[in-house]
């Protein structure tokens, strides 16, 4: 099994560049995988650099609907449109990020959105409320394959998702909302799903920012599989823009002090962020790896 970090937050190997998103390269006996394909076209030349050929991917799985997972799709689509594509059927919503303050003063209120779903999204962009969805465009490609819930894609390839969360949600999660007419409500996640890549008796669970968190994900999976997975590559989504509160750093140590009861090895990235990855790796040692924009992963 090889897999390989296509692009994410932080420089790394090969000269790669790097942006905030994800991308994985699997390379299993029987398939050529993505897990998600970044913010946009660099994902594609990041590949490139790496002389991994994305014509001969034949399975991609879109982890969840935000825009630094899926922005790869449409220029991939353009050199590949054979390769089957599985999202959940919530994938293609109206998800937001709340900024906070204003970003720039009063120009919602001057541009208007001229009543149409793209117009309410630029205008909201100059606000507190920041589009975050998937391009719409990708829900036409011919080759998406909508789910709804758990799938077997083959022997080596699988989804699941958390039908009932047993931890509470980051708490970075707050921040992320669902446009429901003109209001907005908190994201439940249930357009999230997880890869689990079985191969030569070894299973890796694959996740792209683990908005449902770690620890009821790996519930989820002993659920199902009754047992714990041999490594899993995830962002843990605890990155922040501004300093950890008291209560933060107790939780972001919590989580940490619960994964090292497993016998899995960690590899994270992406939204878990230096800061956060720096006081896990105090608590988990050699249990967890930090992968940067280019990055193999030998398992």
């Amino acid at each position: 099994m090889r897999i390989v970090n296509l692009i994410e937050d932080t420089a790394g190997a090969g000269g790669c560049a790097f942006a905030h998103g994800l991308s994985f390269y699997i390379e299993t006996a029987g398939h050529r995988a993505l897990m998600d394909l970044g913010p946009g076209r660099t994902t594609l030349e990041n590949a490139a650099a790496l002389g991994i050929d994305l014509r001969a991917v034949d399975t991609v799985v879109l982890s969840h609907g935000h825009y630094d997972h899926s922005g790869g799709i449409m220029p991939f689509a353009e050199i590949n449109d054979r390769a089957a594509i599985y999202m959940q059927a919530g994938a293609d919503g109206e998800y937001y990020a709340d900024d906070g303050e204003t970003a720039v003063g009063g120009c919602a209120a001057e541009n208007g959105s001229n009543g149409s779903a793209a117009g309410d999204r630029a205008a909201m962009a100059c606000s507190r409320y920041r589009y975050i969805g998937i391009d719409h465009a990708i829900m036409g490609l011919p080759q998406v394959k909508l789910l709804r819930g758990d799938y077997v894609i083959d022997e080596e390839l699988e989804v699941f998702t958390v039908k009932s969360r047993t931890h509470a949600l980051p708490s970075t999660s707050s921040r992320l909302l669902v446009k429901r007419g003109n209001g907005f409500v908190c994201d439940g996640f249930e357009h999230e799903h997880f890869l689990v890549v079985h191969e030569g008796g070894r299973n890796v669970l694959l996740s792209g920012c683990a908005h449902n968190g770690i620890l009821s994900i790996l519930d989820a999976y002993k659920e199902k599989y009754d047992d714990q997975p041999d490594a899993v590559i995830s962002g843990f989504h605890l990155m922040k823009k501004s300093g950890y509160t008291s209560d933060e750093i107790a939780e972001i140590r919590g989580i940490a002090s619960e994964l090292k009861q497993f016998r899995t090895k960690f590899y994270t990235c992406h939204c878990t962020g230096i800061e956060a990855y720096e006081g896990m790796k105090q608590i988990m040692g050699e249990q967890l790896r930090y992968v940067h924009s280019g990055d193999e992963i030998c398992l």
